[in-house]
């Protein structure tokens, strides 16, 4: 009898201990309180200042608390191929990705020109640095890389050859606009150059642009030729890693003679691709963006503690 109350006793205290155990490792497990939960990734509209206009901007937001490293999205003329794929992919990857529309463009306020688009890639850097916008997009500014498409990588070469705080700079068939204009045409060639330009310009579709003529793109690009060449903004941008993409497009002999000259200039961080397919990259997205993720990959980490 005295064993049987013994043994009863005994199976009720490993009972209470047992208890004890569950309670004190769901405790364990469980949240604190007062534990704020990690952001998860989310979408952020805005309009961004630009030279008195505001540009329609948003942000894809990454998962996580951050400061998290972002890439600034830049579309081409007129701006069809959004790229947004693109975005949602760096996303996951752990990159914020800001997309705008330059000022005259797809609904911005202002008028539209290759100067402005320039200017409004330096204000769409200068806003993302914004301490208070930083902090609320969680944005890491010791890594802001440009990555453009079309004309966009022409903005992209421009933009990032201006900035030398931008860590990177790439290129998915960069058009260099410029470029297609000799060097040594004199001035008095102006309106005939502007002419030709802007007939194949106005034949890209001009629709969703605003405040400008064929003409008149073409002139904007005459005046600023010497500045704007991808072969001019070599020596700015040698230190930094540059991604270069091409395609069966017509625009890859500009692009390899722009990888080619920042090699021979001393920059090893130059990485190439050139897919077989249209320049709109359309039946090879998946690569592109497995491209663009890789490189992302290979650039230097943050100096930004969290």
């Amino acid at each position: 009898m005295a064993q049987r109350r013994s043994l009863r006793v005994s199976r009720s205290i490993l009972c209470l201990l047992t208890g004890a155990s569950i309670t004190l490792s769901l405790a364990a497990q469980a949240p604190a309180a007062d534990a704020k939960p990690s952001p998860g990734a989310e979408m952020q509209s805005f309009q961004i200042p630009s030279h008195g206009s505001l540009m329609n901007g948003l942000m894809y937001v990454a998962a996580g608390p951050g400061p998290h490293p972002t890439v600034i999205l830049l579309h081409g003329f007129p701006g069809n191929e959004r790229n947004l794929d693109l975005a949602q992919d760096m996303r996951r990857a752990g990159w914020n990705v800001l997309y705008f529309n330059y000022r005259g463009s797809w609904g911005s306020p202002g008028d539209f020109s290759f100067s402005h688009g320039i200017e409004d890639v330096a204000s769409a850097v200068a806003y993302v640095k914004q301490p208070e916008t930083a902090a609320k997009l969680r944005v890491d500014s010791t890594r802001i890389v440009l990555v453009g498409h079309s004309m966009g990588g022409m903005m992209a070469v421009v933009g990032g050859a201006a900035d030398p705080s931008l860590l990177a700079v790439g290129v998915i068939s960069g058009a260099d606009i410029a470029g297609h204009i000799p060097e040594g045409v004199p001035r008095f060639a102006e309106s005939t150059v502007a002419q030709k330009m802007g007939k194949r310009l106005e034949a890209e579709g001009m629709a969703p642009l605003a405040g400008c003529t064929p003409e008149g793109l073409g002139r904007d690009a005459f005046q600023h030729a010497a500045q704007w060449r991808f072969l001019s903004r070599v020596d700015s941008l040698k230190t930094r890693p540059i991604l270069d993409i091409t395609s069966d497009d017509g625009l890859a002999a500009e692009n390899d003679a722009f990888s080619a000259a920042l090699r021979a200039a001393g920059d090893q961080h130059v990485t190439t691709l050139h897919l077989a397919t249209d320049h709109s990259y359309s039946d090879e997205r998946l690569a592109l963006s497995a491209a663009v993720l890789d490189w992302l990959k290979t650039l230097p980490a943050s100096t930004t503690k969290p």
